[in-house]
């Protein structure tokens, strides 16, 4: 029997609210989606900025006339024209909330002395109170040979350069504090990055006998007697267009040898500008607001002169323990550069930092992250106590130069009978500098021994002190990247010491995988830095360190202490220490003071003595004499003068149009000094191998001093222009 059979119905209305509801969830579901899609789609896409950050570059190239050249030591090198701008590079890193800030400058000088520092330190807080400070400004120089001296205030250095120099002196500070003022007006969110690479092919070891004296099972660890890593920060900002890069690499600036008379940056300078001019295209050199450094390091007896030393008078080597040859002695020996002369041996070694680091550049993908910390403490290194062991305490020394000083190194030789590698002192030299300076302690050359002392200079207080007691020790740490600020010259051997133990000592106090760069000649100069091992043979480096045998273990304790304090942060509780002098000096000189300029008779200034030629190929050189007058009326009475202008003709508009300028690397500037205050001007192309054809022409740019009373003259501007003429193609 069948039962009845049950009926499941809905009625339209309830069929209608049925599908809207199933519609409904469809819809929420697919909106659901769809959010989570985009919004993980914007979270991959979202840059996160890590830090505010600021570049600047202002010019600090300061008078290019008759200002002794620093770096040499020889008074006789002295400047005569231009060959590229100096600048000072500021970066400025900043917490997104600003809580802390880190500056870093390299400057396109010598080395940045303590009298500099302080200035600008002044300056600084003048205008930003306490922002920027001695803990968180590093000063860099790149230690090119080729700028003005005269900007120290320790006796010591006024004998090759002639003084301190208020006008050199005011160029640079002015320029680092304008470069540091132009990257804090352009702070903006920005993300930074690390590489590193190798440089090949553009280094040496200038001492290589002290660096065999470094214990074989320490050497054994090495590749090479010199670093050749290169170390490249770069800094985009948020939407990840370039802002900058910092390198530090460890090649003396020295390319440009002591007999160049052209202020220049060398072949670190010339790395900037290939950068700067591939980045800030369409620009002048010195314009545009990508900015580059190309920073020095651990270069101590580091030598771009890749051809290594020959006697200059018969071209045999002399790649000998005293860098001596059989005819001619210490004098001869010279080491030479990959290029036909000093011009091109800069651009070789030039161009190949700069293509490393553009590779980097290029590839860089590790990200620094991290917070800002920095430390920093005067320290007086004549009289530091090193705990070597549990057992062995030393001490550093009053500073003093050794005898194989004078003898100078092969890239640029000192004078006289001095050789490299003087463990015992010359009768004859010893009697004249106690007669003269007083004879050292006995104290002092205990403490300095094997080295013969030449100079007892922390012994030598007239007028001044000769050498600084109280010297700088700094640590800024970006996140991983911890840059040491050393104020010297640090060897190979000795650089690598250092970082180690200041990487150990981030570790040990849990901050681990620190990237440690060595950033050299910082905030004071102390000359070089050897390890205990290369000082024993006393070759130039060895004698230039100052503070003794012991200076590099006082300095490993000293930064280790450092790191310690950023690592557990406790920087605050690290003793300042005694503050550094500052001399009432205000400008004690013997270079010649300015006198009125004048014409030969029938002549203007800027009238052409030599013209160019009608027509020209590119690789070819374009010069032009004109009536001239002293640089220093520019550099003394301008802002950023510029002496030159290479121009060519557009003949859609009818005007003219600067192609080239005085910070160009193809344009010189020659100042010749003749007599009764005539002088005169020459200015070369050198024409580029792709210069477009077309009709140009050479301006130049002076100021003439005209006397108007015994007491009173008067800079005047004046120009020259030569004739137009034609580049034609090849």
């Amino acid at each position: 029997m069948y039962g009845n059979k049950s009926k499941c119905s809905f009625s339209r209305l309830e069929v209608i609210l049925i599908v809207c509801l199933v519609l409904m969830i469809a819809v929420t579901v697919v909106l659901l989606v769809l959010h989570f899609v985009i919004k993980e789609s914007n979270d991959s896409s979202k840059v996160i900025t890590n830090y505010l950050l600021g570049v600047g570059r202002a010019d600090c190239t300061g008078p290019v006339a008759e200002i002794p050249l620093m770096g040499y030591a020889n008074p006789d090198q002295v400047g005569g024209g231009l060959l590229t701008r100096l600048y000072s590079r500021a970066f400025i890193v900043a917490e997104v909330d600003d809580s802390r800030r880190v500056v870093f400058v390299s400057a396109d000088i010598g080395m940045v002395s303590q009298r500099l520092r302080l200035e600008v330190l002044k300056k600084l807080k003048s205008k930003y109170g306490e922002l920027y400070r001695q803990d968180n400004v590093i000063l860099s120089g790149t230690h090119t040979h080729s700028g003005p001296g005269g900007y120290f205030q320790y006796t010591l250095f006024w004998f090759t350069s002639k003084g301190l120099i208020r006008p050199s002196l005011n160029a640079i500070v002015n320029g680092i504090v304008k470069s540091i003022d132009i990257a804090h007006q352009n702070m903006k969110r920005g993300r930074l990055f690390i590489n590193r690479g190798t440089v090949e092919n553009s280094q040496i070891n200038r001492s290589p006998f002290s660096y065999l004296e470094n214990p074989a099972s320490e050497r054994s660890r090495y590749s090479s007697n010199t670093d050749k890593e290169m170390v490249m920060l770069k800094m985009v900002d948020g939407n990840g267009q370039d802002l900058g890069l910092i390198s530090w690499f460890a090649v003396h600036p020295v390319s440009m040898n002591n007999t160049n008379r052209l202020v220049n940056s060398d072949n670190v300078g010339y790395a900037s500008y290939l950068f700067e001019q591939e980045k800030n295209k369409g620009m002048l050199p010195g314009e545009g607001s990508f900015v580059a450094a190309f920073a020095s390091s651990n270069l101590g007896d580091v030598s771009p002169n890749t051809k290594g030393p020959f006697c200059v008078n018969t071209g045999e080597s002399c790649n000998n323990p005293q860098s001596t040859c059989p005819v001619g002695g210490a004098t001869m020996c010279m080491a030479m550069g990959p290029g036909n002369d000093m011009f091109d041996s800069t651009r070789i070694i030039g161009q190949n930092i700069y293509l490393k680091a553009r590779e980097l550049y290029e590839e860089a993908s590790q990200e620094v992250t991290g917070p800002l910390r920095s430390a920093h403490q005067w320290v007086n290194m004549s009289d530091v106590s090193v705990e070597l062991n549990a057992t062995h305490t030393v001490k550093t020394c009053k500073p003093a130069l050794g005898h194989s000083f004078a003898a100078g190194t092969i890239d640029g030789v000192g004078a006289f009978n001095f050789t490299q590698g003087s463990v015992e002192g010359d009768p004859f030299w010893d009697e004249i500098r106690d007669q003269l300076l007083g004879q050292p302690s006995n104290e002092t050359k205990a403490c300095h021994k094997p080295k013969p002392i030449l100079f007892s200079t922390g012994e030598m207080t007239w007028p001044h002190p000769w050498h600084p007691d109280i010297v700088d020790v700094q640590i800024a740490a970006i996140g991983s990247l911890a840059i040491v600020a050393v104020p010297g010259e640090f060897t190979t051997m000795s650089g690598r010491r250092l970082r180690e133990a200041v990487k150990k000592e981030f570790d040990y106090h849990g901050t681990p995988r620190m990237d440690v760069v060595i950033a050299g000649l910082c905030n004071v100069y102390t000359h070089y830095i050897t390890t205990y091992e290369e000082y024993q043979v006393q070759r130039y480096e060895a004698a230039s360190t100052i503070y003794g045998p012991h200076t590099l273990s006082a300095y490993v304790q000293l930064y280790r202490g450092l790191a310690r304090a950023i690592a557990t942060n406790t920087v605050q509780d690290l003793p300042r220490g005694p503050e550094p002098p500052v001399f009432n000096i205000h400008n004690v000189t013997l270079v010649p003071p300015l006198t009125a300029d004048r014409v030969p008779a029938n002549k203007t200034f800027g009238d052409v003595l030599q013209e160019v030629r009608q027509q020209y190929r590119a690789r070819e050189v374009a010069e032009v004499t004109f009536v001239g007058a002293n640089p220093r009326n520019s550099a003394e009475n301008a802002t950023e003068h510029n002496f030159l202008m290479v121009e060519r003709y557009a003949s859609t508009s009818d005007s003219w149009h600067v192609v080239q300028n005085d910070a160009s690397w193809d344009t010189r500037f020659y100042w010749t000094k003749g007599l009764l205050g005539r002088s005169n001007v020459t200015i070369e192309w050198h024409i580029p191998h792709g210069t477009e054809p077309g009709v140009y022409r050479i301006r130049y740019f002076g100021h003439y001093k005209k006397k108007l009373s015994n007491s009173h003259a008067v800079s005047i501007p004046f120009e020259g222009t030569s004739s137009v003429f034609e580049i034609t193609a090849l």
